[in-house]
């Protein structure tokens, strides 16, 4: 995995998280604070679970310094310019393909089996947002019906990645296919309202 990946997502992360704190009364410290849980959480997470010591964020400092950087820059920028609200649905459509075959791609390599790797690259792409979302007094979007294709997208990337990586000569261009999966889903589905049934009882639909 190019380190490049990593650090832009992390990137992405952070700002989402200062663009998740707006009207939230929120000053420069729990911002950072806010970015720094959304930019890490999921990855460390999978590192905890795959037994990875020290977790990346501890080995890569410089991952830290590209959270806060990135997290102070939006908090300038937010205060003078007004930008757009659909920019924090891109924004966190970006950190989910990155982080989603980021952290799937992180855990074949420690020889986990793919259905295994699947599932922490969700954990990977969601989990920084569920804490985000949690600290923030929200409910978090993976479990929000309204937010179409969140999880879903994610899921359905990295089993493209999974299977690619399984069944075709290596190549790096696996990745950047599974990413593309997860984006285009994300994305179009944020477009044209796509979602997965809505959990209903027969109780709940008759009344």
């Amino acid at each position: 995995m190019p380190v490049w990946i990593e650090y832009f997502a992390v990137a992405v992360c952070a700002i989402t998280a200062v663009l998740a704190a707006e009207g939230k009364h929120v000053d420069l410290f729990g911002v950072l604070v806010l970015a720094l849980v959304t930019a890490v959480g999921g990855g460390t997470i999978r590192d905890l679970c795959l037994g990875v010591r020290p977790v990346f964020w501890i080995e890569q400092p410089q991952v830290v310094w590209t959270a806060l950087i990135a997290a102070s820059v939006t908090f300038v920028i937010v205060r003078f310019t007004h930008l757009p609200s659909r920019l924090l649905d891109v924004a966190d459509a970006f950190g989910l393909a990155l982080f989603g075959i980021a952290g799937t791609e992180k855990a074949l390599a420690y020889g986990t089996p793919g259905i295994v790797a699947v599932l922490l690259g969700i954990v990977t792409g969601v989990a920084g947002g569920i804490l985000r979302d949690v600290l923030r007094s929200e409910i978090p979007w993976v479990f929000k019906a309204e937010v179409n294709f969140y999880a879903t997208a994610v899921f359905a990337g990295a089993v493209v990645f999974v299977a690619l990586r399984e069944y075709l000569p290596p190549s790096e261009t696996h990745r950047y296919i599974g990413m593309a999966v997860i984006l285009v889903m994300r994305l179009a589905a944020m477009k044209w309202k796509l979602r997965l049934p809505t959990y209903r009882t027969r109780t709940m639909k008759s009344s």
